[in-house]
C-alpha cells in the first residue's frame, strides 16, 4: 500500500511517501481503505518530537481518517464488511495511523459513517470534533451559560461553537485574529467576536457580559488564558483547557480561589469509555440529523503530506486540511 511515514524526529522532510505491507487485521479488528486522512496540530508537533520522543522504530502519521471496512478479524461481525467508518485514536499509542491507504485497528474505533455525511468530512472527526464536544459537555454542560471560545476560527473552536449552541448555551462570544476568521466564527453561530491581536480581551468580555463574566471558557493555549481567567469567569465558573502554546499557565491564586474557579485539564485521546461514548453517540445523532457544518480548508494528495504538515504548522488554513489516501 501507498503510506506516509518517518523514523526519526524533525521537520516535514522525514516524512518518507513509499510503499509499506498492507496490514491484516488481528482478533477483533477491522481492515480499512482509507480515502482520507485528517492532518491536526498533534501530528507535526509528534514529527518533531516536541510533545514526546519517537515509541516506535516507524510512525506512519495522523489519528483521524474516514473509508470503508474492507476485511473483519475474528470475533468482528462480517455484516461489518462495506461499512463507511470514521477512525478515532488511529495513531495514538499506535504505530500506523490514517496516513496510508489502509489502517488495521480495533473494531470500536471505525465508527459508522452516516450517510449524509462526506468521506472529507469523516476525517475531521476524531480529534477536531470529539475535542470541541467533550469540552462543552463536561462538568455539567453548558446550556443556559455564556461561553467563551478561544480561537474561533480554529477546527476545535469552530465546532465549539456550533455544539455550545447546540447544548443551549445563551449566549457564545469567540476570540479571532481577522476579519475573516471573525466571518467564520459567526458563521457558525457565534454571537459577538473579540480581536485578540487589536483588543483587550478582559476588558471586552466585561463590556459584553456587564461585568459578569462567562460560565465557560474553551480554551485552545492556556498559556496565555490563564493569567485573564479571573477576570474571565464568573463565580464558580470553568475553563476546559484542550490546548497550550507554552508549557507553563500561570493562574493568579487569590483572585482565582476567591471566585471558586475551576479548570478542567483533558486530552481527547484519555478519554474514559464513558466519555467516549457520549461524545460519540451525541456527536452521531447530530450527523444524522444534518446539523453539524464541517469546514475543509484544502483536500490534497497524499504525497502531498509534508506540505500538508508545513501548512497547519504554520497556520495558514481556516479549516481542516484533508488528504486523499
Amino acid at each position: 500500500m501507498k503510506a506516509v511515514w518517518y523514523d526519526r524526529n524533525g521537520g516535514s522532510e522525514v516524512l518518507t511517501h513509499g510503499d509499506l505491507p498492507t496490514p491484516t487485521p488481528g482478533p477483533g479488528e477491522v481492515l480499512v481503505r482509507l480515502a482520507t486522512s485528517g492532518v491536526n496540530p498533534s501530528d507535526w508537533k509528534t514529527r518533531r518530537g516536541l510533545s514526546r520522543p519517537m515509541a516506535f522504530p516507524r510512525v506512519v502519521p495522523h489519528s483521524d481518517g474516514a473509508g470503508t471496512i474492507e476485511a473483519v478479524g475474528e470475533g468482528v461481525d462480517r455484516a461489518r464488511i462495506g461499512e463507511r467508518v470514521w477512525i478515532w485514536n488511529g495513531q495514538w499509542k499506535r504505530a500506523f495511523g490514517t496516513a496510508a491507504e489502509y489502517i488495521a485497528l480495533p473494531a470500536i474505533q471505525a465508527v459508522p459513517l452516516p450517510e449524509n455525511t462526506s468521506l472529507e468530512a469523516g476525517a475531521c472527526l476524531g480529534i477536531p470534533a470529539l475535542t470541541a464536544l467533550h469540552a462543552v459537555l463536561t462538568d455539567g454542560g453548558v446550556t443556559g451559560q455564556t461561553v467563551l471560545v478561544t480561537g474561533g476560527a480554529g477546527s476545535v473552536g469552530h465546532y465549539a461553537i456550533q455544539f455550545a449552541r447546540l447544548l443551549g448555551a445563551a449566549r457564545i462570544i469567540t476570540t479571532i485574529s481577522s476579519e475573516e476568521k471573525a466571518a467564520h466564527a459567526l458563521a457558525a453561530g457565534a454571537d459577538e467576536t473579540i480581536n485578540y491581536r487589536t483588543e483587550d480581551v478582559a476588558g471586552r468580555v466585561a463590556a459584553l457580559t456587564g461585568g459578569a463574566g462567562v460560565q465557560r471558557v474553551v480554551d485552545v493555549d492556556l498559556s496565555g488564558t490563564a493569567p485573564l481567567l479571573p477576570s474571565l469567569l464568573a463565580p464558580g465558573g470553568l475553563c476546559a483547557a484542550y490546548g497550550s502554546n507554552g508549557t507553563e499557565a500561570t493562574v493568579q491564586f487569590g483572585p482565582a480561589i476567591m471566585k471558586g474557579l475551576a479548570i478542567r485539564w483533558f486530552i481527547v485521546y484519555e478519554l474514559n469509555a464513558a466519555q467516549r461514548a457520549l461524545a460519540v453517540d451525541t456527536l452521531q445523532a447530530w450527523l444524522r440529523a444534518g446539523l453539524v457544518k464541517h469546514a475543509i480548508a484544502a483536500r490534497v494528495p497524499l504525497a502531498q503530506c509534508a506540505a500538508a504538515h508545513d501548512a497547519v504548522e504554520a497556520g495558514r488554513t481556516i479549516g481542516n486540511l484533508v488528504l486523499d489516501c
